[in-house]
């Protein structure tokens, strides 16, 4: 239900409600605050309450509170109050929906578009991917004649730069700039630096970085993190480490994605503790750990076989906040079942599956990996009930269970006695297309033999002979003889007690 209006007491200003507004973190109330003052008679909002009301509206993807304000200013908005909503629809994974606001500002809105959001329009076209649109509105960018701007170019760099055939192209794009009267700035040099880093040309990239101390442009910590991350993937981690001590030596601050870069490389060159020593310096400078951070940390120490440090980086990932993905799972499962503790690693299969970490296209041979190790695991330690209830849980959850699972599993409850298990596992083997093999079979057979009753009807009846007979007899046994042994043998596996009266004595 709508609440109702406020009432305002006394006069109000524009400034009252503009610091009203800013200062309320609600967006709905900031927004009953907002609507209110427009109700009140002899009231108009200035232009920065709008503008300050339409971020907000924005920020918060409240897109046709927005929208609807936008129609409602007086005079009409400019070209720069649409731009946070062009950004946010960017942010929202919405581009055609700011190319249909773009397309409304002359017509609807009544403003004229700027260079600006041209800019805009096209980057939030290349960041969702829309390429072959984002190239039309860039001709219609040249024809409006915004489209020979350094930033203009920068964005069409950027396109450019995201597949390995069109790399060139955006390097012609950098190399034509000087022709036009156009410097290239940072932004341009981090966009090509990124896109061969992306691609593994990192001699390439290192050399672009060195173009830009001989011309003078000082690299972001963007610049920095994206050429740090290249070397770290082509595992030259002592290069990156120089860079890393270059950049603080420049005073450029590391960020979350340098040092989740390092850590990453660290991690995946067996060099966990190091890894440890640069999330402590993260402590120092006060930088939040990411999920990634947390991820590459976490695997690096499960490969070097260093569970206690895992489980304390879980637990800290944890009271941040997040939650642990199948990959994670996938390798603390891995690595307690490599130290053979079952126990623990079936502990996390309950708590990831009680987390609604649910089997996926990408995860699923995650999932099939873990609980088959664990089933196989509990088996070698006899832990049936836990290793049958796992069992179940991977039926249940439709993760596949592979043949030397469903052997395993037969032979250890076969072993135990329990046959009414064994043949429902047998069964499910046989309806997932395994072909159950002599093994099998004589565990299952074994079952019988070890119970007393079978053994002596066996002595009295001397039924192996009579089997052996039966099958060795080739072409004279009759189709009853048949029927009767394959009546025999069910009845066998189903425990009947009188399944020797069957062979006709």
């Amino acid at each position: 239900m709508k609440p109702p209006p406020l009432k305002w007491t006394n006069e109000i200003t524009p400034a009252q409600v503009y610091a009203l507004i800013r200062s309320e973190r609600d967006i709905h109330k900031a927004l009953l605050i907002f609507d209110s003052a427009s109700a009140t008679p002899s009231f108009t909002h200035d232009t920065s309450t709008f503008s300050l009301m339409l971020s907000r509206l924005a920020s918060s993807h409240q897109f046709r509170p927005a929208e609807r304000l936008l129609r409602l200013m007086s005079p009409p908005p400019s070209a720069s109050a649409l731009h946070p909503l062009l950004l946010a629809y960017g942010r929202a994974h919405r581009p055609l929906d700011a190319l249909r606001l773009f397309r409304s500002m002359r017509d609807s809105l009544g403003c004229e578009p700027s260079e600006r959001s041209y800019v805009t329009v096209l980057s939030v076209l290349v960041d969702g991917n829309l390429l072959k649109l984002a190239h039309s509105f860039y001709r219609e960018m040249k024809d409006a004649n915004f489209g020979g701007s350094v930033a203009a170019l920068n964005v069409l760099v950027k396109a450019f730069c995201r597949g390995e055939r069109t790399l060139e192209f955006a390097v012609r794009v950098f190399e034509e700039m000087p022709m036009r009267g156009l410097e290239p700035d940072c932004y341009t040099y981090g966009t090509l630096i990124n896109g061969f880093c992306r691609f593994g040309r990192i001699g390439r990239a290192k050399e672009l970085f060195d173009e830009m101390g001989v011309k003078g442009l000082s690299p972001t910590v963007v610049t920095y993190s994206c050429l740090i991350h290249g070397l770290c993937l082509a595992n030259d981690l002592s290069r990156a480490f120089d860079l890393f001590t270059e950049m603080k030596r420049r005073n450029v601050e590391p960020n979350v994605v340098t040092y989740s870069s390092l850590i990453d490389g660290l991690c995946k060159g067996g060099r966990a503790l190091e890894a440890m020593e640069l999330v402590e310096e993260m402590g120092r400078r006060r930088i939040s750990l990411n999920v990634i951070t947390y991820s590459s940390l976490f695997h690096g120490l499960c490969l070097e076989g260093r569970v206690q440090e895992a489980f304390e980086v879980l637990d800290r990932m944890r009271l941040q906040g997040f939650k642990p993905d199948a990959g994670m799972y996938g390798k603390l499962v891995g690595c307690l079942c490599g130290l053979r503790r079952f126990q623990e690693a079936a502990n996390y299969l309950d708590e990831m599956v009680l987390s609604g970490v649910s089997p996926n296209k990408v995860t699923r041979p995650v999932h099939v990996r873990m609980h088959n190790g664990v089933v196989r695991g509990l088996c070698e330690e006899n832990d049936l009930n836990r290793a049958y209830s796992q069992y179940l849980c991977m039926r249940t959850r439709g993760v596949a269970v592979d043949a030397e699972t469903f052997i395993r599993l037969v032979g250890c409850l076969s072993k135990a006695g329990d046959l009414n298990r064994a043949a429902r596992v047998v069964e499910d083997m046989v309806g997932e297309g395994h072909t159950p093999d002599e093994g099998v079979w004589g565990e299952i057979v074994g079952v019988f033999w070890r119970q007393r009753k079978v053994r002596e009807e066996v002595v009295q009846v001397d039924w192996i002979e009579r089997i052996n007979d039966l099958i060795n007899v080739q072409g004279e046994a009759t189709e009853a003889e048949g029927d009767d042994l394959e009546f025999f043998i069910s009845g066998l596996l189903s425990g009947r007690e009188n399944s020797g009266s069957m062979l006709g004595y």
